[in-house]
């Protein structure tokens, strides 16, 4: 995919989110998770993340339905990013809404 394609899928991304990416964006939006700096549906290499933070590289994804049946997919991509020096964090959509807490101390641990 050329990074014109890229840049625009990640714009639509950011206007079409859910509802599990919302509520997590709302706690990592403007430094308010140990002050560093998140973005969101960014594009990295020729994938788009769902959050990033560059300054600890540590990339979060949250996998709805969809991604049971892709896990060779996300294995792959995983694969890429841990060589690039990032740390993978992936959470079930239903985790965001059942156990919201929990998820935002294992972001926080590997923060730190």
């Amino acid at each position: 995919m050329a990074e014109l394609e890229v840049t625009s899928l990640a714009v639509a991304l950011r206007k079409n989110q859910t509802i599990a990416e919302r509520k997590l964006w709302s706690r990592l939006r403007a430094k308010q998770m140990e002050g560093v700096k998140f973005r969101r549906q960014q594009p990295v290499g020729a994938y788009i993340v769902d959050f990033i933070c560059f300054e600890n590289k540590v990339i979060i994804e949250l996998d709805g339905g969809q991604h049971m049946q892709q896990t060779g997919k996300d294995q792959i991509r995983d694969r890429w990013f841990n060589e690039q020096g990032y740390k993978v964090l992936r959470f079930w959509d239903n985790e965001i809404f059942e156990n919201f807490t929990g998820v935002l101390n294992s972001i926080r641990e590997k923060l730190l």
